[in-house]
């Protein structure tokens, strides 16, 4: 049977995932076939696209994580948590391929695979703060507690993204501040980051209908397991 005949919910779940592929394929064509080859670094430099595009789409997920931790604080809401945290483990992932993308091109343009760079540093700061989230999270069993240590920690990792995206202005680093890019570049550039962005916003919305589904069997599991223990002498 194919995705037609099995109504509208499966087409509604294909379309979007098609979608994405389609984007992805397009902006992966445009970083190999459309940008120009850059001067230095040749083909190596390629990778720059893909690094920019991760590293974006961890500080705009890091933002949605910030936003909803605090929106939780103050609803006290557990919906607004599981955005958080669904935003939170997408940005670690985005984060942790910004630090391995970056550390495969600074190898190529500075010769090290890694050095104590402003902007480097408050990355791998970031990258702690939300590895420290799940750890925090890992050893709370109270959904209340632990949605609120995550807020404290979400809102703190939000304070570090001004750090990282004005580090190269703020202190002497081996970033380059606004880098000439040829207008091809560019596009390429923005094609990459609204493709990997799109991709990233649906794995977050995949993960929250997850989060919501645990919190739910867990909240129904509760209320089943109170009248037995009323009822234990």
């Amino acid at each position: 049977m194919g995705i037609a005949g099995r109504g509208p919910r499966a087409l509604g779940h294909f379309l979007p995932s098609a979608l994405i592929v389609c984007l992805l394929f397009v902006a992966l064509l445009m970083i190999f076939l459309y940008a120009p080859t850059e001067a230095s670094m040749r083909d190596l430099q390629r990778i720059l696209y893909l690094h920019v595009a991760v590293t974006w789409s961890g500080l705009c997920g890091c933002g949605v994580m910030g936003l909803c931790g605090a929106a939780y604080l103050a609803r006290r809401n557990l919906v607004w948590a599981c955005w958080s945290q669904a935003a939170a483990e997408v940005s670690w992932l985005c984060v942790t391929l910004t630090l391995i993308t970056g550390s495969l091109w600074a190898r190529n343009a500075w010769g090290v695979w890694w050095t104590w760079e402003p902007r480097l540093t408050s990355a791998f700061v970031l990258w702690l703060i939300l590895a420290g989230a799940f750890l925090a999270r890992a050893g709370m069993e109270d959904l209340h507690l632990r949605a609120r240590t995550s807020a404290v920690l979400a809102i703190l990792a939000v304070c570090d993204i001004p750090i990282i995206v004005m580090a190269a202005r703020w202190f002497r680093g081996m970033h380059p501040v606004a880098p000439q890019m040829d207008p091809r570049m560019r596009l390429v550039l923005l094609v990459a980051f609204l493709s990997f962005a799109t991709f990233f916003a649906f794995l977050t919305l995949q993960r929250r209908k997850q989060l919501g589904l645990a919190v739910r069997a867990t909240s129904l599991t509760a209320q089943a397991d109170l009248p037995r223990a009323l009822h234990q002498p």
